[in-house]
């Protein structure tokens, strides 16, 4: 059983490995312990995710409650977790750094820190400050903790590449180990990113329209790859359709093809309840 410093460890290594590897984004205990038992090598959460698992609307959460959900999912599993940090529930740059050191104890072998605050994206220099405050306190922790520094520009209203990369330029120079703008959606756009900056780059996979698999992402130089809170979404919506199905036909064909019962409890057997 790995500890917490071990997990940190191999999630670094998973960095600075050749290739090109997939953190999906589990929602809670069971999707957690499913992906890592289906062999994934580390897993990040989704804040979307866990609040539609939770009945909130994304953006509900609060503080404790982030924390709360990474120390359950990380000791619930023996892969490294990162954290859908948001802006790091923050003010200031201290209290960033503060709450860095918060989530670190709950077992996180990392987590992201993004530049909008729910309502606006902080101007750049501020970012910055925020960027570095963080990386300064990551730094100081007794283990690894890989910071990612995400650009929210895409996603936010501001299609602008150019000034997503300075940004992402600017979080290496302030401490970032990965960079991120989820939103990327072509391969031109991809290496774009690439090729501008020096550390490992994660992309937001399996957006509609997005037809490029792990080998493609992989010769275009991206490390890492997550897809937010696409698992629960598609979940759900299975759901929705059956319930539909049920409501309005009256009938169960959605049974079919659903995994046997003894394969999903394989999944969990041998896990501490």
């Amino acid at each position: 059983m790995m500890n917490r410093t071990q997990k940190a460890e191999a999630f670094l290594a998973l960095h600075e490995a050749p290739g090109c590897f997939v953190m999906p984004n589990p929602w809670d205990l069971g999707s957690a312990r499913m992906l890592a038992g289906m062999g994934f090598k580390a897993l990040a959460t989704t804040s979307a995710g866990m609040n539609f698992a939770a009945g909130r609307p994304d953006g509900a959460e609060t503080l404790s409650s982030v924390l709360d959900h990474c120390r359950e999912l990380a000791d619930a599993v023996e892969v490294p977790l990162s954290a859908d940090f948001e802006d790091g529930y923050a003010a200031t740059p201290e209290g960033v750094a503060d709450n860095i050191r918060r989530a670190a104890e709950t077992g996180l072998a990392g987590g992201s820190i993004e530049d909008y605050d729910g309502t606006r994206i902080y101007d750049l220099g501020e970012a910055v400050e925020r960027m570095a405050a963080a990386s300064e306190a990551a730094r100081a922790l007794p283990a690894p903790y890989v910071l990612t520094g995400r650009a929210e520009n895409l996603i936010r209203g501001n299609p602008d590449l150019a000034d997503t990369i300075k940004r992402l330029q600017a979080y290496q120079e302030a401490g970032a180990d990965v960079l991120y703008a989820p939103g990327l959606k072509t391969a031109e756009d991809i290496r774009a990113v690439v090729s501008s900056v020096d550390r490992p780059v994660n992309v937001l996979a399996g957006l509609p329209g997005m037809t490029l698999k792990v080998p493609d992402f992989a010769d275009l130089g991206v490390k890492r790859l997550s897809v937010g809170g696409s698992l629960f979404r598609a979940g759900f919506g299975s759901v929705m359709e059956a319930a539909r199905e049920m409501m309005e036909d009256g009938a169960f064909t959605w049974v079919n093809g659903l995994p046997p019962v003894g394969d999903v409890n394989a999944l969990f057997e041998g896990t501490d309840l």
